[in-house]
């Protein structure tokens, strides 16, 4: 019985949610499957992955074949590096002690990295939010100035038009006082 380890899919319509399984090959996308090794969230920024890193190589070990996602997924991992310590272990070229403390080295190495590169999408998020907010903020003032500027204008206007009205009063007062005399 060929096996594979591949996904199968779950989620919603747009919003794709993986299991990584070990499956008979001539078996359906989303049918039976031997062992369900973990799941695979590609919505998220990085992705979330967890899996079962022994049973993954317990399954490379006795055969199985991974399609292209998983053995990215398993290389992700570090589930392929493990499996290719423990050919080593078998052939005499490494002890387990040597092997484990490799894997172990590796997994500091890679969990660095995505703690950095998620350090890295949160600061860009910051930065973005922040610009945002100063982008506003100066909206904000001009509206206020352009309001001020415009009561100023129309303050302006109507002292204009007092001063209008009462020279035209006293015109009209001079007018009736001249018709009168």
């Amino acid at each position: 019985m060929p096996v594979r380890i591949r996904l199968q899919r779950h989620g919603k319509k747009g919003k794709p949610f993986y299991w990584v399984v070990a499956a008979d090959s001539r078996s359906k996308r989303d049918g039976k499957f031997l062992e369900k090794l973990g799941t695979y969230n590609p919505n998220t920024n990085p992705a979330t992955i967890d899996l079962n890193v022994d049973g993954a190589v317990k399954w490379l070990h006795n055969g199985a074949q991974p399609t292209d996602t998983a053995r990215g997924i398993l290389s992700y991992k570090g589930a392929l590096l493990k499996h290719h310590l423990d050919g080593g272990v078998r052939k005499g070229a490494l002890t387990q002690e040597q092997a484990d403390a490799k894997f172990e080295a590796w997994l500091e190495e890679k969990t660095n990295k995505v703690n950095a590169k998620v350090e890295g999408l949160d600061k860009v998020k910051a930065d973005a939010k922040a610009k945002a907010l100063e982008a506003e903020r100066k909206v904000n003032e001009d509206r206020i100035a352009a309001a001020k500027q415009a009561e100023e204008e129309a303050n302006a206007a109507a002292t204009e038009e007092e001063a209008a009205n009462e020279s035209e009063e006293t015109a009209t007062e001079e007018n009736n006082e001249e018709t009168q005399a």
